[in-house]
């Protein structure tokens, strides 16, 4: 070996042997991931095809390697005998070692927010938080509670460091214009070489009709849309994201009235006579997944599960509820849009992607021109999550923030600042009653709360009553049940009680220590509670499907709103139960949930069909299930209706030819 370092080929030889390095940094990483992240991937790998997994990883490790090492693969193979030198050789190391320590502290630090999404970040996580200022306190928390994974980071590349190779050839020794000639020649040979290598690398191959690889094409080497995140790595899913178009109308349909043969997101309203002006209250609580509510769960578990929401579980008693409900995405800015503007999410983020300039409304810009007074609160600072200009652009007239509740002289004002994300919830929740007491009837209000996020800390005062538990969620879901009920206290109290719809969901789901809250259909399974003071909505637990994007047609139908309009979900309330259903997507997969069960399709064929009480997606029936067919053609018109209207920009209830 040495011998061969000294000759000619000696970068090359170096070259090679640093990319294997390369190579074994991604895998001990890709190791890592799946350790931290052991319960989500454990059903998974009992299934797993391990030598697809592994192909699937190479690939996609093979596609990051080749475009984060470009420069050093250049510098490397110049066909320059002149950068023989130990100073040069010094450098392109350092530029090696810097490269391969950025990867991998983009993998080791994406391992731990898999939980909060189940797939590998992409560069929309840039503009999700790009209006935050308390980031760089959330990355050192969990950098100090993470600690091992600093260690992992450390003891890696200090071994990367010592492994690396470099070439021992000198250019003293190209001393005749023969040698030059020989060395130029076979560098440039070799660089041609790499050059091709690395344009297949890229791209995932050469053969004829390979694209480049995208995320998708990580569902081909495993039987779990979740399981995506173990063959794919994040650097990838990063470089894979920049500047993509997110979306592209398929070839299902010849236009749009023929997809609305079979689906249509536009409700047109029948006449029901008198109109129900009942005041709405949305409350959206982050991170509150059925899974940590008791009153969700009292089929499972051998019917001994209590949860962690007392106050919650006793409003769900009074209020109508679904056996099987869902939310339409896995993070914040996928909560809004679904629950308030009936549009899930397919691909990346809808308030992300250029689409979120076309012109649509939600429920607030249709109620304010219907003679409602309209507010969005959220206890974080002004603008943060995006949330202040998306409730300007769905039609919220107000907005009611941090600083608003700073400035209210009834309240603690920034003495309630959690220090992270916004006001507690508990204080937050009393401004938030209190300020509907001060709307003109009727009202139509949400609220999105704070307190149930990472870093997961409750009140000082509270510490000693909720303590640390399973998750560190958990005490933090204790905390905002607590708020919860104080909030219906409260409420109960006022004038405009009794003539209020109050609608209570999450954004999305969250840490998870139960299997079939694990799987892929598990991780969206979110509350849908209705609940009447009135009584006119009768308290019920209904067998049927239900997902965030229901809650808009739901509710404008009850209220006996007038005018059609758009929302991709129907109305719980005059949908027979067989016809409910839920959509979702996740890693490239679309699951569609109907007539029992929940297909997996990846834009092309399905991957998968469980029954929906196969709780643990343990037995693929597909091509087994009469309704497969059906579910099939019905979420094709669903994906082209969706895809088409946001290309074309056409989110309006309009008939379009």
């Amino acid at each position: 070996m040495k011998h061969l370092l000294k000759s000619t080929f000696g970068s090359p030889i170096a070259l090679l042997i640093n990319l294997l390095l390369a190579y074994i940094i991604y895998a001990l990483a890709r190791l890592t991931y799946v350790l931290v992240n052991y319960s989500y991937f454990a059903e998974g790998l009992e299934k797993a095809d391990i030598g697809q997994w592994i192909k699937g990883s190479l690939m996609f490790d093979t596609t990051a390697i080749c475009y984060t090492h470009i420069p050093y693969i250049v510098l490397m193979l110049l066909p320059l005998w002149l950068k023989e030198t130990r100073f040069y050789h010094h450098l392109c190391k350092w530029l090696f070692v810097i490269v391969n320590a950025v990867a991998l502290a983009i993998n080791l630090a994406d391992a731990v927010y898999f939980p909060f999404t189940l797939r590998r970040t992409t560069t929309t996580v840039f503009q999700e938080f790009s209006n935050e200022n308390n980031i760089a306190a959330i990355i050192l928390h969990n950098t100090l509670t993470h600690w091992y994974l600093f260690l992992v980071f450390a003891v890696l590349i200090w071994g990367l460091s010592k492994l690396y190779v470099m070439p021992r050839t000198d250019y003293r020794d190209f001393f005749t214009g023969k040698k030059r000639l020989g060395y130029t020649v076979k560098h440039l040979v070799c660089l041609a070489i790499a050059g091709v290598a690395t344009v297949a690398g890229c791209r995932g191959g050469l053969q004829s009709g390979v694209r480049p690889i995208t995320i998708s094409n990580a569902n081909q080497f495993v039987e779990r849309p979740t399981d995506c995140a173990v063959v794919l790595n994040t650097p990838f899913a990063l470089i894979r994201t920049i500047g993509k178009s997110n979306f592209e109308i398929p070839p299902y349909f010849a236009s749009l009235n023929e997809a609305a043969k079979v689906y249509s997101p536009v409700h047109m309203i029948v006449p029901k006579g008198k109109s129900n002006k009942k005041n709405i209250v949305i409350l959206i609580v982050e991170s509150f997944g059925r899974e940590y509510i008791g009153g969700f769960n009292k089929d499972f578990f051998g019917g001994k599960y209590k949860g962690y929401t007392p106050n919650v579980d006793r409003l769900i008693e009074k209020s109508m509820v679904f056996r099987y409900s869902f939310c339409n995405g896995r993070k914040s800015i996928d909560g809004m849009p679904s629950i308030l503007c009936g549009i899930p999410r397919f691909g990346e983020p809808f308030i992300l992607t250029p689409a979120s300039m076309n012109d649509y409304t939600g429920i607030p810009g249709l109620l304010s021109r219907w003679g409602y007074q309209t507010a969005f609160f959220h206890g974080a600072n002004r603008g943060s999550m995006g949330f202040l200009a998306f409730s300007k652009k769905i039609g919220f007239q107000n907005y009611y923030g941090r600083q608003d509740y700073d400035e209210d002289p009834r309240f603690g004002g920034d003495a309630d600042f959690d220090g992270n994300w916004g006001i507690w919830d508990e204080p937050f929740l009393q401004y938030y009653c209190a300020k509907m007491s001060e709307m003109k009837q009727p009202f139509m209000t949400a609220l999105f709360t704070v307190s149930s996020h990472d870093p997961f800390v409750v009140p000082d005062k509270y510490k000693n009553v909720y303590k640390e538990e399973h998750l560190p969620i958990q005490k933090c879901i204790r905390y905002t049940d607590m708020a919860i009920g104080k909030f219906f206290a409260s409420a109960s109290k006022q004038k405009w009680f009794k003539n209020t719809i109050f609608v209570i969901t999450s954004d999305h789901t969250n840490q998870s220590d139960h299997a079939q809250y694990m799987t892929d259909i598990g991780g969206f399974c979110s509350p849908i509670i209705i609940y009447d003071p009135s009584g006119e909505i009768k308290a019920s637990r209904i067998d049927a499907i239900a997902q965030q994007t229901d809650i808009m047609p739901t509710l404008l139908n009850y209220i006996g709103y007038p005018t059609p309009y758009l929302a991709f979900g129907a109305d719980l309330f005059h949908t027979p139960l067989e016809k409910t259903w839920a959509v979702n997507y996740l890693n490239g997969i679309y699951q569609y949930v109907k007539y029992g069960y929940v297909l997996q399709w990846d834009g092309r064929q399905t991957k998968a069909i469980y029954r929906l009480d196969d709780l643990l997606m343990q037995h693929n029936l597909v091509g087994q299930v009469k309704e497969q067919q059906q579910m099939e053609t019905e979420l094709k018109a669903i994906i082209y209706q969706y895809m088409y209207r946001m290309v074309k920009d056409k989110l309006k209830a309009r008939l379009e030819r």
